[in-house]
Order: C-alpha cells, then sequence, then structure tokens
C-alpha cells in the first residue's frame, strides 16, 4: 500500500471507529467556505423572524426550537435539549439550550470545536422586536453552516452546534445576574466532563448579517468577569486565564489570516473593546477560548428597526465563508 493510500485508509478508520479523534486536513481545492449559500441562509433568518418576537419561554421561541430540530435533522445532525429553570427579574423562568452533532454516533464522542449562536430576541413590551440581525442572522446562518459541514463528514462530527436560549437581558442591560443565561448554564455543564473531553476552542456568532457589514470581533475578557473565577476556584476549579487569553490572541490573527485568504479583510477586524455576549463564560468559566464574530455597528440594534430589510444574503455568505475558513484551515488541523 503506498503512502498516500495507507494515510485515507488511516484516516477512515479513526473516523468510523470513533477511538480517536477525526483526522481533518485543509484541501485548497475543495473547501467548505466555497460552498456557502447567502441566500439559504436568508430563508432560514425570514423562517424565524416569522415568528414573530421570540423571547425565552415564549411560544414562538418553542416554534423556532422545532423548525431548527427539524432543519438540522433534514441534514443529518443529531439534536439534544439542555433545559433549565432559574431566576431573573421576570421570575423563574425555562431556558432551553438546543445542541447538535453530526451522525447518529455523534454524541458517544468528543468533539474539538463549537459553533455557536442565541436564538432568542429581546423582551420588549412597547413594540414589536422581531430581531432580524440579533438573533435571527446567526440562527440561520449557522443552519446553513450545517448543511455545508455535512458534506465533510469528518469536519462535522469534530464540532458541536449550539443555539443559547436567554442571551438577552430582561432588563435593559446584560449584567452579572441577567442575561447570559443559557451559555452560562452550558459552561457550568462543561466542568461536569472530563478536561481531555471538552472541546478545545469555539466560535461564536451574533448579528452577522448586516447590509453594511463590518464584524469586529470581541476577543477581549473584561476583568470583571473574573468574579465567576474566583468563585470556580473556592469551589476547586481553576480557570488558565492566561492560556484562554493567549488562544484567543492566535485565533484573532488565524481569523485576520482567513479573511485575508479569501479577500474580505475589509469586513472582518478586531474589536478594541469588551463585548460581552456568550463567549464570556465559556471563556471565564468553562476555560474554552471562544471568540465572537459580531457586527455591533448597526443602529437598529434593538429597536423595532431590526428587521429583514436591513440583511443581505451577501453579508450571511461572507460571514459564513470567514468561519469556515477560520475552522477547517486554521483551527481543526491545530492542536491548541
Amino acid at each position: 500500500m503506498n503512502h498516500r493510500l495507507f494515510s485515507v485508509f488511516v484516516a477512515s478508520v479513526l473516523f468510523l471507529t470513533g477511538c480517536a479523534e477525526a483526522v481533518v486536513s485543509f484541501d485548497a481545492t475543495d473547501t467548505l467556505e466555497g460552498k456557502v449559500a447567502g441566500e439559504k441562509a436568508l430563508a432560514h433568518v425570514a423562517a424565524l423572524v416569522d415568528f414573530g418576537p421570540r423571547p425565552a419561554g415564549s411560544e414562538a421561541l418553542e416554534k423556532s426550537r422545532q423548525y431548527l430540530e427539524k432543519e438540522l435533522a433534514a441534514l443529518g445532525w443529531v439534536t439534544r435539549r439542555q433545559t433549565f429553570t432559574t431566576k431573573t427579574p421576570k421570575g423563574q423562568v425555562e431556558f432551553t439550550n438546543l445542541r447538535a452533532r453530526f451522525g447518529e454516533s455523534a454524541w458517544e464522542a468528543k468533539v474539538t470545536g463549537l459553533l455557536c449562536s442565541h436564538y432568542d430576541t429581546k423582551l420588549y413590551d412597547s413594540f414589536e422586536f422581531v430581531g432580524a440581525n440579533d438573533a435571527g442572522s446567526s440562527s440561520g446562518l449557522l443552519v446553513e453552516l450545517a448543511r455545508v459541514l455535512g458534506t465533510k463528514p469528518a469536519a462535522a462530527s469534530a464540532l458541536e452546534l449550539v443555539f443559547f436560549d436567554g442571551e438577552e437581558a430582561f432588563g435593559t442591560n446584560i449584567t452579572a445576574s441577567d442575561g447570559l443565561y443559557g451559555s452560562k448554564y452550558y459552561a457550568a455543564q462543561v466542568l461536569l466532563e472530563k478536561e481531555k473531553d471538552r472541546p478545545r476552542w469555539g466560535v461564536l456568532l451574533d448579528m452577522v448579517g448586516d447590509a453594511d457589514l463590518n464584524i469586529r470581533a470581541g476577543i477581549l475578557i473584561p476583568r470583571s468577569s473574573l468574579r465567576d473565577l474566583a468563585k470556580a476556584q473556592e469551589d476547586g476549579y481553576v480557570v488558565d486565564i492566561q492560556r484562554v487569553e493567549d488562544t484567543l490572541q492566535h485565533m484573532a490573527r488565524d481569523l485576520l489570516s482567513a479573511a485575508g485568504d479569501l479577500d474580505l479583510r475589509s469586513h472582518i477586524g478586531i474589536s478594541p473593546d469588551y463585548v460581552i455576549d456568550d463567549h464570556i463564560p465559556l471563556n471565564v468559566v468553562a476555560g474554552i477560548p471562544v471568540i465572537n464574530l459580531i457586527d455591533f455597528d448597526f443602529p437598529a440594534w434593538h429597536t423595532p428597526a431590526d428587521t429583514m430589510d436591513k440583511l443581505s444574503a451577501e453579508s450571511l455568505e461572507i460571514s459564513g465563508r470567514v468561519t469556515l475558513m477560520l475552522v477547517e484551515k486554521y483551527l481543526l488541523p491545530a492542536k491548541r
């Protein structure tokens, strides 16, 4: 057997048996990013927006879950609900994170990375907020990325897709006790797994469909967030925050390289400021380096104007292409 055939044989055995991490290599002649279809992503966003406002605990959000489950199942992904109830300014509220892995034996093996979005919308009593960009765009795009990833099972099986519930605060802003409910719970559950079985990195998508796309990735960890770390230390678990921060810096450079590979640097940069989003609990509580791809330069944010006409298929395609180039070329092959 020649060397090339032997390599293919070994890769196939590892993937089929699940006894080791799947071998994922980058082939510039057959890239995942080249298969992303912005129109398909936009159609998923429109379907979610058609359910209307989708705050945590609402019937519309349950319809969104069912839609996501149906679409992902049709693409070969196996979903699991992660449901919990916790105290909020609105009283006890039930939240449900939706997790997805690829293939029938998906949940019997560990994954290398996470691709995440939140899928709830902020609750407003004074106007109808349908959240086309926040968070319809990232959730719709994640379904399209699930389709594309399914064309390369080795890559798909190395990832878990997570749709977080309860990212939005019930009050005006996210605080230490209001907001990020789903990602906090998810991060705490990760700690119940052996360290070797936890994901090594993640990419969080949020507000990625603005027709005037200007992503500035969040990679900084606010010092105030380390209060969670201090509590974790009291409980006997210590996050190596320096390792997380160092890895985030590497991921930021990889992101810019991925955008450069596609001649899309004009749309992608790194935020000089802290961004409070679902990546923070994953970074600080679970110790998983997660970069946040977000376009916060969006005048319609948290207003009635966050509607479908503010989005474009081109922007969703750009966001998806850069995400998959980052994942396939830089993150999956690396041992961080």
